[in-house]
Formats: C-alpha cells, structure tokens, sequence
C-alpha cells in the first residue's frame, strides 16, 4: 500500500486546476521594460511606433542634441538613432507624438524659468520605414501662445485630424492649447486655449481613435473624453504608477494599455491595463467583438474573474479537505 503521504499528492494533483499553457511569445501583448541604452538618462517623451510594433520613441529632455531613440519594449534595446537637421538648437525637448500622417512630432516647449521664451519649437519628420541608425531632414515649426510664453511639457497630435495640441504644466493655471489646423513653416503658429486643466501635467497622449486623451503628472493622472476637440474628464482615473519622476505616458497602438515612463538612468516604462470606461471606443467594441472582457487596470483580473478564481479555489480547498480526512480515516481502518 502506497504511503498516506504520496496518495495524498496524486489526489491534490488530480482535484488541482491544470496549469495555464505558458504564453506564446506575442508582440501584440506589451508589457513594461526597462531603457538600456546609457545615452538615454532623462527620458522625456514616448510614443508607440505605427510602423514598428512593439517599438517606442523616445527622447532626452536636454543637453543632448537633436536626437531622437527607437527603443524595442520587449528587449529595451535601442534599436534606432535619429538625428534630425535642417533645425535650431534645441533647449529643452520634453514630449514626441505621431500623426495620422505617419510623421513624429518632437516638441521643444520646455521652459523651465516660468515662460520666457517668447517661441517654442515643434519639429516633424516622416518615421522611417527601416530601423537603424539614420539623419533626416526635420521641419521646424515656430509655436507662440496666445496669451503669453508658459512651460509646458505635454504635446499630442490628434490621429484623426493631425491638429496639434499643447497642456501646460501649471497647477494654479493650466490649460489645454490648440494649433491651427495644419502647422505652418513659414510663419508663427498660435495655439489658443481650449480648456482649462486642474493638474501640473508632464506629458499626455490620444488614443489611437482618438476618443480618449490621457494627461499625467508626477503624482496624479486624469483621462478624458474626446469629442470635437474638446475634452470630458471621466470619474474613473487610470492607475498611475509610483515612478521617481513620471515624465511620459502613450496609448500602446491597440489602445488597450498605457506605458508610463520616467527618467532617470535604466529608467523602466510600467504597462498598466485599461478596462470599462477607460478603454478607447474602437477598442473596447474589437473586445466585445473577439468575445473578451474588460482586463483591469495594472494588469490585474477583473472583479468577475478574481470572484471566479475565489470560487474555484474554495472548491479545490474543500476538495482536497475531503480527501484528506476521508483518506486518513480509511488508512486508520486498514491499520
């Protein structure tokens, strides 16, 4: 006879939950990371690549010259240098966006002595077809406010209608900021104030759809609604990440997830999860449509799911306490 031991392990094994396959290596499925490349010690900026999948961009905030870093978020290797010309110096680049033209946007709008630039820069250039180390010719654009300089650390091109779109970083008096329709090379473009935002914002992006814009601070994060070019702050906020210095945050290109980065050297960027209101329409209607449910924030089970696997865990434990003592009552007998 087999000892009470060893059947005791056979049958927990057999009234077990069988192990979930391990998950197949999908691109589509991201995940946080941390930047390895040493240039990359203030990480200001972040984009999900369109062309790319599984790729971000990203740049330093200051001192380190016109280029811009295409980093592969399931190895954090940077797979791409970008060095623009054909611009000024920049001063102080804090935020990258990509627009429904296949372009990235590099805004340097930072200032930090509380507004005395009297212009910021915006500078464009395609995305290129083939990762590698590369110079490309960048159009410059002159930006002004129209009610005066401010420091600002957030700029979003919207997918849709390519319309740029600036939040400065006050607390006391923050705003959201619109471009004129198409930027323009040769003149000054006036971004005029749209909104009013109530947070010290360091970077912000729009949904791949563009019905869902996200602004995050150091400490806070807020998600609106799209519509018309205006925003509606939402109830629910996204969970946000405790970071040494939260600086950046972008859509992942199937709108499911925010990747939030932060500087600093080997600075990690943290995927966290969207679900109900939080996911972006197109997005949640491909889930519906798949026949999957909304996936928690962070990444975590939803509150149904946890429910279930509560269950299912009771009725192991029940199982199991069964057996035990039904077991141990049966080895007493045939002693």
């Amino acid at each position: 006879m087999r000892s009470l031991p060893s059947v005791l392990g056979a049958a927990a094994l057999a009234v077990l939950p069988a192990a979930a396959p391990a998950a197949a290596d999908d691109h589509t499925s991201p995940s946080s990371f941390t930047i390895e490349d040493s240039r990359i010690a203030e990480s200001s900026g972040l984009a999900a690549s369109r062309l790319h999948p599984g790729v971000y961009w990203t740049h330093n905030d200051s001192d380190d010259g016109p280029y811009v870093y295409a980093v592969d978020g399931r190895t954090g290797r940077t797979v791409a240098t970008v060095t623009m010309r054909g611009i000024g110096s920049p001063r102080d680049v804090e935020a990258i966006s990509i627009g429904p033209d296949g372009a990235v946007y590099v805004a340097d709008i930072g200032d930090n002595l509380g507004g005395t630039w009297p212009h910021v820069w915006i500078y464009r250039f395609p995305e290129p077809k083939k990762l590698g180390d590369t110079t490309v010719t960048a159009t410059q654009f002159t930006v002004k406010y129209e009610d005066g300089p401010r420091n600002a650390e957030a700029m979003m091109v919207d997918p849709r209608t390519g319309r740029a779109y600036i939040a400065s970083k006050s607390q006391d008096n923050g705003g959201l900021y619109a471009g004129p329709e198409k930027l323009s090379a040769s003149g000054v473009n006036i971004f005029r104030r749209v909104a009013d935002i109530d947070m010290e914002v360091t970077d912000g992006a729009f949904a791949p759809d563009a019905s869902r814009l996200v602004l995050r601070g150091y400490f806070n994060v807020a998600e609106y609604r799209w519509r018309g070019g205006k925003p509606a702050k939402l109830d629910k906020e996204p969970d946000l990440p405790l970071q040494r210095q939260g600086e950046s945050v972008t859509f992942t290109t199937d709108g499911g997830t925010l990747m939030y980065g932060t500087e600093g050297p080997g600075s990690k960027v943290t995927a966290v999860k969207l679900s109900g209101e939080l996911l972006p329409d197109a997005t949640a209607k491909e889930q519906k449509r798949n026949g999957g449910g909304d996936s928690a924030a962070g990444g975590e089970a939803s509150e149904k799911e946890k429910d279930g696997n509560l269950f299912k865990a009771a009725l192991t434990f029940a199982a199991a306490a069964a057996l035990f003592f039904g077991l141990r009552s049966l080895f007493r007998r045939r002693r």
